[in-house]
């Protein structure tokens, strides 16, 4: 119900805009930083791996092409989906659940103002807009991760390792890669805002609600990665 109406309200006035720019700043920009490091190490890591894994068989050379499809793929979308949900599911719930054991919400009513429409909306628009573009930094910032370590360390020669990451994708990695950053983004805002709604119990029923936004984005994340990638790789058979 709550998915419903906030959908609902995307296309109902009023819109709150400032609301919107406000969760687009907090949401994108804040997780810049931590986005762009998680993206880094992953790459590097992954590069390190893929080129001793790939050593055995004489293929160091294709070390850019596994980097560049598990992290387009897989890597890029989950491990930022699971960032912005350990920083803003839980910030969500627990603003959310604050304003809700204040009574700030049941004031809101009484002037006539949709929370819906005035809190979870406009969350669900922000993060919908920027998680896919945190993932698409991601992607690219875990690709430099993996040059650097494949031409400094691993000596790859860097036309060599750049021009196997971009022959390596297709449109159909690059539609999975942000198709998934969306629907994650809409899991990770509903659920946050469902559990700050319904938060009972003062202060701890704000801990409360903010630990279980996290643990149900984390999950419902890797299940809805696992079926999406099945769909994907059902169509590609």
């Amino acid at each position: 119900m709550l998915a419903g109406r906030a959908f609902r309200n995307i296309f109902r006035r009023p819109h709150y805009g400032d609301d919107i720019a406000l969760q687009m700043d907090t949401i994108g920009v804040g997780s810049l930083q931590i986005v762009a490091i998680t993206g880094f190490f992953s790459g590097a890591v992954m590069a390190l791996q893929m080129y001793h894994a790939l050593a055995q068989y004489g293929q160091m050379g294709k070390t850019g092409q596994l980097v560049a499809i598990t992290l387009v793929r897989e890597l890029g979308p989950v491990l930022t989906a699971l960032m912005v949900a350990g920083r803003n599911a839980s910030g969500i719930a627990s603003e959310l659940g604050s304003m809700k054991v204040t009574e700030q919400i049941d004031a809101m009513r009484a002037l006539g103002t949709d929370p819906v429409q005035k809190l979870v909306t406009p969350r669900l628009i922000a993060t919908a807009a920027m998680l896919p573009l945190l993932v698409i930094i991601a992607d690219f910032v875990g690709m430099f991760g993996g040059w650097v370590i494949s031409h400094f360390n691993l000596g790859i020669a860097s036309k060599q390792y750049w021009t196997s990451v971009w022959q390596a994708l297709d449109w159909s990695d690059i539609g999975q890669g942000l198709l998934k950053p969306l629907v994650f983004a809409v899991v990770i805002a509903l659920i946050g805002c469902y559990y700050g709604l319904r938060t009972t119990g003062g202060t701890q029923g704000v801990g409360r609600s903010t630990t279980q936004a996290v643990v149900a984005a984390t999950v419902l994340t890797f299940v809805l990665d696992l079926l999406i990638t099945k769909i994907f790789v059902s169509q590609a058979t």
